[in-house]
């Protein structure tokens, strides 16, 4: 009997549960053939201990050898200063992307590729250079409110920097040192066509010339900056000189969302400690204490395009070398507008058609959702309440709230599938509420409902839906990001990994399918996006210089390998490839300073080489066709043997050579 072709959403009973067929293709026949027409797969389920719902989880995110992910998920790396790619939905860690924090792996940091990204990313005014950095919130560039797949970029917590990383080879190509703020927490989100990426100051610093006042003054002498970074069309680098930034009052500027569509031109910031607690003294609560006294604090209503033409009509000052429109400034303009908001809130989201404006309150058990129309209004017919302490007009929350959705403990981050629904992540309860939105997404039956609770293993933060920050989010997959593993894995010392969950949320009820438990890292925030948005190069052209993505100028080709002493340096010109360096002797007497250029004339897919040299701290990563150099002084007499560190051929051992370092007079 010929059983029909299996698809994806076809089942197949297991041990008495259902289980999902996996890959796309896979028939009844080879099925038999392979694994015993379903009893075979019965007794390994059995002997894996696995429950019907299990097994077909199994089934349903298996992506055999050979096959590709639909999605590909950027997620943030915390403390590590990395970007990780996980395959969705293997949940396979594909690659990870350092940002801020070198990497031997890459070659990152080590003097060569593109690593004057690193030290040009750190401030010049600083002793020390900035070596590592706190990822929090990646954000894909986007045309007409979609991922479009060109670059990547993402800040740094810690000091206030934006990483810009160029998808098409997936390194990082620039760090923006942002003037004026400290640390940056809300960002990066970037505007539906990708003209601006915008972070804000977590904590205020001082205007002051030197940076330094005292918390007595904090009100009077403390700002906050919404940074506009300007974006460049062609390479996606960030441009100081069109960038501009908006002064704001000393309050905490968290997690800031873009309009789109209905709400296209404006930016939404949630902020806390509306009661300027600046810490513990002797007369002074703990910050966590102070900061949640006040019942409400202010969401911030930016209209960026009335601030882009109030930095073309000149009304700005020049601070640290960025434009800055002053707060009394973007107060006059119409620029800034507050809502109060439930205390100390977290997330800010907006829905795909830009109608609505959702606020996650740590501290409130709902989410208070806020329409775009009615805030437009209120602006309009000027229906205030007063202002706050710095004159900026406050609209009165109950002229622009469409609904109240109590949800449950510790509402933080709201993600949407373009069904009209939302789904809302509960740090305390542990749990993803999935909720309705209102007749302006055009959502008739049961407006702004709760239709259910999905637990998750544990205390999750972010969670990420394909598209979901987007105009058009795709329903398929969710990703929880949870905090805790706890009993998820075993236990490997004090510190437990993050743990990753993957549900599918075409089902009803939504079913989990796997977690990845992710050491190393803490994915804060993550975006997925559809791998077909993707063009990543698989070789570069030769001889490319991967900063500028041109040819570079120390490109070498096979027979033009030299050596050549000139203006106190050594210039060393060489090819790379399996299996030898061209040359394979460098003679210099200790003293004299290289410069050695290395170019991977591979033009095979995947033939990477590196150029590792011992006691030297030096190590180059070489793509196929990649250019890089290297700049360092011989500072120590000796015979040291370079090698390829990367694997490439059956005489990958033999592939060395020798950096001969002569005492002087030698």
């Amino acid at each position: 009997m010929k059983i029909p072709a299996m698809k994806r959403r076809d089942f197949l009973k297991v041990g008495g549960g259902v289980v999902a067929g996996a890959a796309v293709g896979i028939t009844g026949t080879n099925l038999g053939n392979n694994l015993g027409a379903g009893g075979e797969l019965a007794a390994v389920a059995s002997s894996r201990g696995l429950t019907g719902a299990e097994a077909r989880a199994a089934l349903t995110s298996v992506v055999p050898p050979g096959k590709y992910d639909p999605y590909f998920m950027f997620a943030s790396g915390g403390h590590s200063g990395q970007i990780s790619i996980i395959g969705i939905p293997s949940m396979r860690l594909l690659k990870i992307i350092p940002v801020f924090t070198r990497d031997s792996f890459s070659g990152y940091g080590f003097g060569t590729d593109v690593d004057g990204v690193i030290p040009r990313g750190s401030d010049p005014t600083k002793s020390n250079l900035l070596s590592w950095g706190d990822t929090h919130h990646p954000a894909l560039s986007e045309t007409e409110g979609r991922y479009d797949g060109r670059w990547l970029y993402v800040n740094d917590r810690a000091n206030g920097r934006i990483g810009m990383v160029d998808l098409a080879d997936y390194k990082t190509k620039q760090i923006y040192d942002i003037p004026n703020i400290g640390s940056a927490h809300g960002g990066v989100f970037v505007t539906p066509d990708s003209e601006y990426a915008h972070v804000s100051s977590i904590t205020p610093r001082p205007i002051t010339d030197n940076g330094y006042a005292p918390l007595e003054s904090y009100a009077d002498l403390y700002r906050g900056f919404s940074s506009w970074c300007a974006i460049d069309q062609t390479t996606g680098h960030l441009v100081p000189e069109k960038s501009f930034q908006i002064e704001l009052p000393p309050y905490n500027q968290d997690l800031a969302d873009m309009g789109k569509l209905a709400s296209a031109g404006y930016g939404f910031l949630n902020s806390f400690n509306a009661e300027l607690s600046v810490g513990m003294s002797h007369k002074n609560p703990p910050i966590e204490i102070g900061a949640a006294k006040n019942k409400y604090d202010y969401l911030h209503v930016i209209d960026w395009k009335k601030a882009e033409k109030v930095v073309a009509a000149g009304k700005i000052i020049m601070r640290n070398g960025i434009r800055v429109i002053p707060l009394e400034v973007a107060i006059s303009e119409g620029i800034l507008h507050f809502i109060p908001e439930p205390k100390n809130p977290h997330g800010v989201e907006v829905s795909p058609d830009g109608n609505y404006i959702v606020i996650a309150g740590k501290l409130d058990p709902a989410v208070t959702v806020y329409s775009i129309t009615m805030i437009k209004k209120a602006i309009e017919d000027k229906n205030f309440e007063g202002t706050d302490r710095y004159g900026v007009p406050i609209i009165p929350i109950t002229a622009v709230t469409a609904a109240h959705v109590e949800l449950g403990a510790g509402p933080l981050h709201t993600q949407y599938d373009g069904k009209g629904n939302a789904y809302t992540s509960l740090f305390i309860d542990s749990a993803i509420i999935k909720w309705t939105l209102g007749p302006d997404a055009g959502v008739t039956e049961k407006p702004f409902t709760v239709l259910e609770k999905i637990p998750v293993h544990y205390n999750i933060g972010h969670l990420a839906i394909p598209g979901g920050d987007t105009v058009a989010p795709v329903g398929t997959y969710m990703v929880a990001l949870n905090k805790w593993s706890l009993d998820q894995v075993q236990k490997l010392g004090p510190q437990h990994p993050v743990n990753l969950e993957l549900f599918d949320i075409n089902h009803t009820p939504p079913r989990v399918l796997s977690s990845l438990p992710l050491g190393g890292s803490e994915p804060h925030y993550a975006q997925i996006i559809s791998v077909d948005r993707l063009n990543p190069l698989t070789v570069y052209p030769p001889g490319t210089n991967p900063e500028t993505m041109a040819k570079s100028e120390f490109a070498t080709a096979s027979g033009q390998e030299r050596i050549v002493r000139a203006d106190g340096f050594v210039d060393v010109y060489a090819t790379v490839m399996r299996s030898h360096f061209t040359p394979e002797q460098i003679p210099v007497t200790v003293g004299e300073k290289l410069r050695i250029h290395l170019t991977n004339i591979e033009t095979a897919e995947n033939a990477t080489h590196t150029f590792a040299v011992p006691n030297h701290n030096l190590q180059a990563t070489l793509d196929p066709g990649e250019t890089v150099s290297v700049e360092f002084t011989a500072d120590r007499v000796g015979s040291f043997a370079f090698y390829c560190a990367q694997f490439c051929s059956a005489m990958h051992m033999e592939m060395y050579g020798w950096l001969l370092v002569a005492p002087t007079g030698a």
